[in-house]
């Protein structure tokens, strides 16, 4: 069955020659319309490299990478972009923009690729703020919402232009336990609901529960 990511053979090094040094090695996987997969492994396990290399963030030169039927492997910046504008990105720092409220960093996700008037960017922003239990928060800042709330306003914002793709990179590392559960709860049901793939990249094993599958990235080898 042929997925909405798929990997063969790919590597990937940083530096050259004697300092060259292999990341990742040929690392072959597919995820398929909404699953839901977590890669595990070890810092510098290549995890990050291999979540960046799929959102057209970073260029790779070797294997072939398609996604969402474009070839990454070599390609130029048009289909790169092309890629981020299907795929919503989550990071383990949530990089809300402190002057802005909750409403307007959601928005701004969309204005920055969608023809929308400023009231239906509010209108669908609200919607998704409230989708992930922050309906009475959409007027705070960063400032005023707590670690949790700020993890939930960056889902809110990676899937208010619907992408058919969603990176996650340790999104509960610097979330307590509870916090964490429910941050990625209601990323699963929401993208669930809307058919979204989800790659999640954690050393978090307390949220395995939430995936189809598991994977282990070790030595920028997955070992299943």
């Amino acid at each position: 069955m042929t997925g909405l990511i798929n990997v063969r053979n790919l590597d990937f090094s940083f530096g050259r020659g004697e300092l060259e040094q292999s990341v990742l090695k040929k690392v072959s996987i597919s995820i398929h319309r909404s699953e839901i997969v977590l890669m595990t492994g070890p810092s510098g396990s290549g995890k990050t490299t291999f979540l960046t290399i799929i959102g057209g963030l970073r260029q790779a030169v070797k294997g072939s990478v398609k996604v969402l039927d474009q070839q990454l492997i070599n390609s130029d910046e048009q289909v790169k972009v092309a890629i981020r504008r299907q795929t919503g990105y989550i990071f383990q720092q949530h990089n809300l923009l402190k002057s802005l409220t909750a409403l307007q960093n959601v928005s701004m996700a969309i204005e920055l690729f969608d023809g929308m008037s400023e009231e239906e960017r509010n209108e669908r922003s609200a919607d998704m703020l409230n989708s992930v239990g922050l309906g009475d928060r959409i007027n705070y800042k960063p400032a005023q919402l707590s670690g949790g709330q700020c993890q939930r306003v960056s889902i809110a914002r990676a899937l208010v232009r619907k992408p058919k793709i969603v990176l996650a990179d340790e999104p509960t590392a610097s979330l307590d336990k509870q916090s964490g559960q429910e941050a990625v709860s209601i990323l699963k049901q929401l993208a669930k609901e809307s058919g979204t793939t989800i790659l999640l990249v954690t050393h978090d094993y307390r949220i395995l529960d939430i995936a189809d599958r598991v994977v282990e990235l070790e030595d920028g080898v997955i070992k299943t």
